[in-house]
């Protein structure tokens, strides 16, 4: 598949390329519940959960184990992302990209998102403890609270590396998906989460190129917003090479074959050409087609190396 082809995640992109839906205004008090979980967020989340299950289980786990790790994922990911409504809605009514969020239009209060989001990250923990395992729980909790008080509260309104320190919240899925099967942690896991942890910076600079005004006019340093295209650009190339690496370090430390190999190579290769040429011409149209690809990329890969392991092991 091409860069700039439409992203086989496409809910993560609205209509006419809005990215997240955030332009889809909740007009139900349920809408505006469910949006304060920011539901395309979560999805490209769990995307990454059960291919890890997979592999470590090195076969297909029980579906009662998928369903329930699943189910706490998307609650603790929907509390941490009502939280971060809350801290962050005084510089939502500032974005175009974000006015229309739920606590912005007032269908929602302050309060009752802050009872929502606890209640959520409570039934995560009690529901990945008493039926997946306490490692799974913790592993989800610690995602959450760097998510909230490391990104939301500290760096994303201070720092140009905001996205980059705080993305390591969106790679904890993968350690919550081997954990719940293995109650366990080794290097595998790892370095899946350090190719989540290269894969956010790329991901998300290219659509904050997109949106460098409305991060400028809420006075958020992210990186597109306080410095050229240019040099945006030059770092998203380093990530993504990185990344690159990282994916074919997995290779043998996860017991991967071909069809993983094949795939991380040809993948990543796109994905670098991608970051490479945007810089030629960095225009926020062209951005958000390495964005969507970025999407793509990352569904593939995880798709390819759950194939692998189904193969090897003659599930």
């Amino acid at each position: 598949m091409a860069v700039g082809a439409k992203p086989l995640v496409p809910s993560r992109l609205a209509p006419g390329g809005v990215a997240h839906g955030s332009r889809r205004v909740p007009t139900t008090r349920i809408g505006g519940f469910i949006a304060l979980t920011k539901p395309r967020i979560i999805e490209l989340l769990l995307i990454t959960t059960v291919p890890t299950m997979v592999l470590a289980e090195k076969g297909w786990p029980s579906t009662s184990l998928v369903l329930i790790t699943l189910l706490g994922g998307t609650l603790a990911a929907g509390g941490a992302n009502a939280i971060n409504m809350v801290v962050d809605r005084d510089i939502d009514a500032l974005m175009p990209r974000t006015q229309g969020r739920p606590l912005v239009t007032g269908i929602v209060t302050p309060k009752e998102a802050m009872v929502f989001a606890v209640g959520l990250e409570a039934a995560a923990f009690v529901v990945l403890t008493v039926w997946a395992n306490l490692l799974s729980a913790i592993f989800a909790l610690s995602a959450m609270l760097f998510y909230v008080f490391i990104y939301t509260l500290w760096l994303k309104r201070t720092s140009t590396q905001n996205i980059v320190i705080g993305g390591a919240a969106g790679a904890v899925p993968v350690l919550v998906g081997w954990a719940a099967v293995r109650n366990d942690i080794a290097w595998a896991p790892v370095a899946l989460f350090v190719v989540m942890f290269l894969w956010t910076p790329p991901h998300f600079w290219a659509l904050a190129i997109r949106y460098a005004d409305d991060y400028r006019a809420a006075q958020v340093p992210m990186l597109p917003a306080v410095a050229t295209p240019q040099v945006t650009v030059r770092k998203m190339v380093t990530y993504t090479a990185a990344m690159v690496a990282g994916t074919l370090v997995l290779w043998p430390l996860g017991h991967l074959g071909l069809i993983y190999g094949i795939a991380a190579i040809v993948l990543g290769g796109l994905f670098l050409w991608g970051t490479i040429d945007l810089g030629k011409q960095p225009t926020p149209q062209r951005s958000m087609r390495v964005f969507g690809f970025s999407i793509t990329y990352v569904t593939l890969l995880f798709a390819a190396m759950m194939i692998d392991v189904f193969v090897r092991h003659g599930v």
